[in-house]
């Protein structure tokens, strides 16, 4: 993170190339999450959904904070993540997680930063859209 952080400065961008749909298939498993629309081509076809495979919310929201923490210097630096779900991301997907700084505030002698962010699909529609706050150094 550069010092000269200000209202209106943008996160570097933060893709994910190619969603697979074998880390899908694996953190259904870590999950304990047995919806099969996360791994399984012959159920999404059936319920008429495609043939590529789901990702999992909890993943999507993991871009984005990874983009958050790469940017604030840290995981420990992320104070708060809301997110809205806002379509489905499938396998192949090529993502971006935009941010940009809102705010700019003190608290208990702590610069914070509360920044605007989405996750979109290269070419398509934002998918996530959220807000975080992050401690600056």
């Amino acid at each position: 993170m550069t010092a000269a952080v200000e209202v209106g400065t943008e996160l570097p961008g933060y893709e994910v190339p190619s969603v697979s749909a074998e880390k899908m298939k694996t953190m259904a498993a870590l999950l304990s999450d047995p919806t099969p629309i996360h791994w399984d081509v012959e159920t999404l076809q059936a319920l008429g959904m495609g043939d590529r495979p789901i990702n999992q919310g909890p993943l999507n929201m993991g871009y984005v904070m990874n983009a958050v923490t790469d940017w604030a210097g840290g995981a420990d630096r992320l104070t708060r993540l809301r997110v809205r779900f806002l379509g489905n991301v499938l396998a192949g997907h090529h993502l971006r997680v935009r941010g940009t700084v809102t705010a700019l505030r003190e608290s208990d002698g702590v610069r914070l930063a509360d920044c605007d962010v989405v996750l979109e699909v290269v070419g398509g529609d934002p998918v996530v859209s959220g807000t975080a706050t992050v401690v600056l150094a």
